[in-house]
């Protein structure tokens, strides 16, 4: 998976040799990947490095964010305030990108067909967040709507270039599953999406081939819209998925108990491909590097704030409720924000983690300090922070007075209090 990401991402260089990119991430030979801070929300909290006791750090950036949503709101028509459903907003694109999807994973052999498209048939598809999301920023910058009026003359340009950014769509969701595929097969789990997951019930040598041919399939897709700049994001985006899992891997004893190494991991596993994936909508259309920024930095904190909450629902939500094992990650060994608040409250937690989890009553002491701490607490805190910065970021585009690109937008910061408030 890195290697096809990396070849992708020379390609890209090569054939953009008049051009000069620059990544937020930088990797000096011989050192980790260092997480740079954003240019547009340069404060205490932009950087993982400073979310350790956030207490005051997020009281500051809850008080100056507190308005953000009314902000947007005001620029928009105040007769029209309903209370938006996401979802619904891009309901008939969202049927478009998923009968596409399921055209594209089709395969000659059998097998490897009915385990691509397994995650793509119909009431398997999960919440089809990333498109959501995707379909919202393209609208939220000023994008054009594939629905013309009837009996008008349609822009072609206007509809290739919504075509091309559901492409993107459909590309990330097909990098998506294909790493929850492989991911399930490192964790030799057996439920997804409230079903039985695909290595449970194919095997495993099926399943990560599966998952191989969903990203050869995003590969041809990816260089169907001839644009290196996007083609360098999602292969970058393609690397930091395995980068984040390897991390998770091989973490040694002083890294599990590090919130910037979580921290590292967690945007590499889960904020990266849709912050890569709303800049890549932002640069399909056009816009200035101000405007691709401030979609990454939506699709960033947007992502921060969702594993956040699932951290925290792993260890609250039920195994019904989730789709998945309930203390799935405890007892997988892996160390999340709520323990980590935890073990700032309670040192001597320290100790129980160094010993790892395979004995169940250590995964007991755990919890039972995690219950007597603000962990789950100050990490929804924590999530209710990069909530409010992904608010921020819709807040900071250009003004405009399209009643589309306003429903849009305000569709997205509902967005960032659903993932915050979800129970599943």
């Amino acid at each position: 998976m890195v290697l096809l990401a990396r070849a992708l991402h020379r390609i890209s260089r090569a054939s953009a040799s008049s051009s000069r990119y620059r990544w937020l991430f930088s990797s000096p030979q011989n050192q980790p990947p260092q997480l740079l801070q954003s240019t547009h929300f340069y404060s205490p909290v932009d950087s993982s490095q400073k979310v350790l006791g956030c207490r005051v750090i997020y009281s500051w950036v809850s008080n100056a964010l507190t308005n953000v949503g009314e902000q947007i709101q005001s620029q928009s028509n105040p007769a029209v305030e309903e209370k938006l459903d996401p979802f619904s907003l891009v309901a008939d694109e969202l049927s478009v990108v998923a009968n596409r999807l399921r055209s594209m994973v089709v395969a000659e052999v059998p097998k490897l067909a009915s385990a691509a498209e397994y995650f793509f048939k119909i009431g398997a598809e999960g919440k089809r967040f990333r498109p959501t999301v995707l379909l919202l920023m393209a609208t939220a910058i000023d994008a054009p709507t594939l629905r013309p009026p009837p009996h008008t003359a349609v822009n072609t340009s206007s509809m290739e270039l919504r075509t091309r950014q559901q492409s993107v769509a459909e590309i990330t969701e097909m990098i998506h599953v294909a790493s929850l595929l492989h991911d399930d097969v490192l964790d030799d789990a057996d439920r997804r999406r409230g079903i039985g997951s695909l290595n449970f019930l194919m095997g495993n040598k099926l399943a990560v081939l599966a998952g191989d041919f969903l990203l050869s399939r995003a590969c041809v897709a990816l260089a169907s819209l001839k644009n290196t700049e996007v083609v360098s994001l999602m292969a970058r985006a393609v690397e930091h998925l395995v980068t984040g899992e390897t991390m998770q891997m091989t973490t040694k004893s002083e890294q599990r108990c590090s919130m910037d190494y979580y921290m590292q991991k967690t945007y590499y596993k889960t904020a990266s491909l849709i912050s890569n994936s709303c800049k890549a909508i932002a640069l399909l259309t056009g816009h200035t590097a101000e405007v691709a920024m401030l979609a990454y930095d939506y699709g960033k904190n947007l992502g921060l704030a969702f594993q956040l909450i699932d951290d925290v629902l792993d260890f609250t939500g039920t195994s019904s409720s989730l789709g998945k094992g309930s203390l799935s990650d405890i007892r997988h060994g892996i160390i999340t924000a709520p323990i980590l608040f935890a073990i700032e409250e309670f040192p001597e937690l320290r100790s129980i983690v160094a010993r790892g989890f395979d004995n169940p009553a250590n995964v007991d002491l755990a919890l039972e300090y995690l219950g007597r701490s603000q962990g789950i607490q100050r990490t929804r805190e924590l999530a209710t922070m990069h909530a409010n910065l992904a608010s921020a970021a819709i807040g900071s585009l250009p003004e405009s007075d399209d009643e589309n690109v306003l429903k849009s937008r305000r569709a997205l910061v509902e967005l960032t209090q659903r993932v915050i408030t979800r129970t599943k």
